[in-house]
């Protein structure tokens, strides 16, 4: 009885916002909600210009470092061990492996926006 009661109440209560977003718009029309710049001067280009590849290369690689950093580098202090040792050579060689790639990146010229 309660599953339902909540289905129905949270299915009409997504129906209604959608509805009321929908609907609510339509009383306020303008020609500048219809610019693509709404700023107060005429576009002088187009507002759909294609992203540059490169952009996507760059999101994408650091993309890739900040997922390593995030996931790796606690690693060590997880591990649950007494021997800092261990500890200090885990961290640094994760380290190393970040600093090497970024090395590679940058000799590869994949993070250089000019080209």
């Amino acid at each position: 009885m309660y599953l339902t009661l909540s289905l129905l109440t949270s299915i009409s209560l997504t129906l209604l916002l959608i509805i009321i977003t929908f609907w609510i718009p339509q009383f306020n029309l303008y020609l500048e909600k219809y610019n693509p710049y709404e700023c107060g001067f005429d576009p002088t280009t187009s507002a759909h210009l294609p992203f540059s590849m490169k952009f996507f290369l760059v999101a994408i690689t650091f993309l890739l470092f900040d997922l390593e950093i995030a996931l790796l580098l606690p690693l060590p202090w997880t591990m649950q061990t007494n021997n800092l040792m261990l500890t200090i050579n885990v961290i640094l060689i994760l380290l190393i492996i970040l600093a090497l790639g970024l090395a590679y990146e940058w000799t590869q010229e994949g993070l250089d926006w000019t080209q």
